[in-house]
């Protein structure tokens, strides 16, 4: 069992509601609250990419980008993909208008995924190991100065992983419309 996962029981045993039955309206209620508390830290900090976002959020650094609206809000990163990725939804879209069968664009459009889903991929890869310095740098007292340019890459990072997302589900509105 995890460091998280022991701390999380051991605040749950000390706070939980049930042991507080025979306490006042008051205590009964701060201990709902606490336990509450503790319940979302746990699932924000469980899952991977709610715990970046939440560092993230702790340290200062948005963790939103616009996606709509085109190129100019396109990480650097990804402005390869993205250029391709748009000018084949362009290609498949007026195939399905020209009333080319599914047998003809969805292969384009699986192929067409795949590029993207390696950098999901790979994103996913480097997120991990970026979390893994943070929690050594914080584990080991690193200053702030030392700190920084692992939350600035775990930022772009996590805004491009976002970005990626909204590729990946461009391509399933295309993949479910008819």
């Amino acid at each position: 069992m995890n460091d998280l996962e022991q701390r999380y029981r051991a605040l749950s045993r000390q706070f939980h509601p049930d042991y507080f039955h025979n306490a006042s309206a008051a205590e009964r209620r701060l201990s709902l609250e606490r336990s509450s508390y503790l319940n979302d830290a746990y699932r924000a900090l469980k899952q991977p990419s709610s715990r970046i976002e939440y560092l993230l959020g702790l340290e200062g650094e948005r963790t939103t980008a616009s996606v709509a609206g085109g190129g100019a809000n396109v990480p650097p990163g990804l402005l390869e993909e993205v250029f391709a990725l748009n000018e084949e939804l362009d290609e498949i879209r007026e195939l399905r208008a020209d009333g080319a069968t599914q047998d003809v664009w969805k292969p384009r459009l699986e192929q067409a995924r795949q590029p993207i889903e390696e950098k999901r991929r790979a994103h996913e890869s480097q997120l991990d190991e970026l979390s893994a310095r943070w929690d050594e740098a914080i584990d080991a007292g690193a200053e702030v100065d030392a700190r920084r340019p692992i939350l600035t890459a775990l930022r772009e990072r996590f805004l491009e992983r976002n970005y990626i997302a909204n590729l990946l589900a461009s391509i399933e509105r295309e993949l479910t419309s008819e």
